[in-house]
């Protein structure tokens, strides 16, 4: 039987991640993606979790190319019997940045502007204090760390782990509330409506009416997981 984690993340800093650009504004969505949180949780190319990969897809001091390889650093997990949900907020609150383009030539020659155009772009961030909830699921019990760190300004946040008891299996229609990544269940469910969350590299999906074996638990009513959820790159 699968063991299932319930994590909140509690953040300690402001957390930006550009979930849309819109001219020169960035905003975040309240939703983390479930491949950030793998690396966020050091599950990915670790040997604790023998989830290591191959040394040339390896992060190293210096990477020739910067190039995502998601399907070779998580396609360990799968080996393992590990896979992280998305999380989504329990409660947030938003904040907006200003900030000034900047050039960074070492030299350059200055030309006399010709209008008072101010450079400028606004973050949408997601304050400090704001929480998320997500879910692991594991095939062994996993030590996970309280510490992480998240978004582009690499925010530091908290780790709280709850162990859910006694997982059951059931088979039929359900809904579930939390997100999900829609390529990690379209092969082993039959996804009937959702909603769609933009946020690249893969759109997520929430408030997900399936069809197929799901977990639920006697204590938490209205809680039901897809079963055999893993990380899919193609068809």
């Amino acid at each position: 039987m699968a063991i299932i984690y319930r994590c909140q993340i509690e953040l300690h800093d402001s957390l930006y991640h550009a979930t849309r650009e819109i001219g020169r504004l960035y905003e975040t969505e309240p939703v983390i993606h479930n491949y950030a949180l793998c690396y966020a949780l050091g599950l990915v190319d670790s040997e604790i979790y023998s989830t290591t990969v191959s040394e040339q897809d390896s992060y190293r001091y210096f990477c020739p190319e910067q190039v995502p390889k998601y399907e070779e650093h998580l396609t360990p997990l799968n080996h393992q019997g590990i896979y992280v949900t998305p999380a989504r907020s329990l409660n947030h609150t938003a904040i907006l940045n200003t900030w000034k383009y900047a050039n960074n030539n070492y030299h350059v020659e200055m030309e006399k502007t010709q209008k008072n155009i101010p450079s400028f772009g606004r973050a949408k961030e997601i304050a400090p204090e704001s929480q998320f909830e997500f879910f692991v699921i594991s095939q062994k019990e996993l030590k996970l760390p309280k510490w992480i760190r998240l978004g582009k300004w690499m925010s530091k946040a908290e780790v709280t782990v709850e162990q859910l008891l006694k997982p059951k299996i059931a088979e039929g229609v359900f809904t579930c509330t939390h997100p999900l990544n829609p390529l990690d269940v379209m092969f082993t469910n039959q996804v009937i409506s959702y909603d769609v969350v933009n946020m690249p590299p893969v759109s997520l999906i929430q408030n997900v009416q399936m069809r197929g074996q799901y977990y639920y638990f006697d204590d938490i009513k209205e809680l039901k997981i897809p079963v055999r959820m893993a990380y899919y790159f193609r068809g």
